[in-house]
């Protein structure tokens, strides 16, 4: 099964709102589900891996982007 992966735009928002989002976007989301975080927290690069291995979650992929950093979270 092939889903399109979601594109979530976070960049301008800073701690706690990067992971309050992402928790709630990936609630609504089937198991497994894709999502890309973008951010320009400096703190996300701490705060979204912590926030995975707190709830489950795996972080399949992080880059740096301009002015911040990406994110591809799999919903667990």
């Amino acid at each position: 099964m092939t889903s399109k992966v979601e594109h979530y735009d976070l960049r301008g928002l800073n701690c706690p709102l990067p992971v309050l989002k992402a928790r709630k976007r990936l609630a609504a989301m089937p198991q497994g589900a894709q999502l890309w975080v973008e951010t320009t927290d400096p703190l996300a690069v701490i705060d979204i891996p912590a926030f995975c291995q707190q709830e489950g979650h795996r972080l399949v992929e992080t880059a740096p982007c301009e002015g911040g950093h990406r994110f591809l979270l799999e919903r667990g």
